[in-house]
């Protein structure tokens, strides 16, 4: 971007129910792999009553390192989150992820880009946050999970449908 420089997206989708979440950076690094998850993820899913117990990552170095030295790692350790790691040079094994980048790429950024030019991160991220809102909320899938429904209904019914499993098992 002009007068940015260039830009990074740190991305979270939720694998069952293809909720999204996407934030702005100037840089890649740990800490802004942490930032995302601290900002808009684990406080969405403490407002929905879920506990985030797990995150699958590519093998990024914003990522991966020794969890005493490392801000991302350091930050999963804390709030008691599990770390998987995609397979080297496997893109398909994050296909989720990979294929909401395709959806975002087509759906938001060449169409953003078309119609507006953006002088700061700021102004991106304003247009970037509805779009995603308007993902999560009005946008249906045709996904395993989704089945026609929008990624919040999913989720509200995969928390239902878990609570009644809970209760059966007691």
């Amino acid at each position: 971007m002009k007068g940015v420089g260039r830009i990074y997206q740190q991305t979270f989708v939720d694998t069952y129910a293809k909720v999204a979440f996407a934030k702005l950076y100037t840089t890649k690094t740990p800490l802004a792999a942490a930032d995302l998850l601290n900002d808009r993820v684990l406080p969405f899913f403490h407002d929905q009553g879920v506990e985030l117990m797990r995150v699958l990552t590519d093998r990024g170095t914003e990522y991966c390192g020794k969890v005493e030295q490392h801000e991302f790692q350091l930050y999963l350790a804390v709030n008691d989150i599990d770390h998987t790691r995609t397979k080297a040079q496997s893109p398909q094994t994050n296909g989720i992820c990979e294929r909401f980048h395709k959806t975002i790429l087509n759906e938001f950024y060449q169409v953003a880009f078309r119609k507006k030019i953006y002088a700061t991160l700021e102004e991106l991220q304003v247009d970037l946050d509805a779009w995603i809102d308007s993902y999560n909320h009005e946008r249906t899938h045709q996904g395993k999970m989704c089945c026609g429904r929008t990624p919040m209904a999913t989720f509200e019914d995969g928390k239902r449908i878990c609570r009644e499993k809970s209760l059966n098992l007691n």
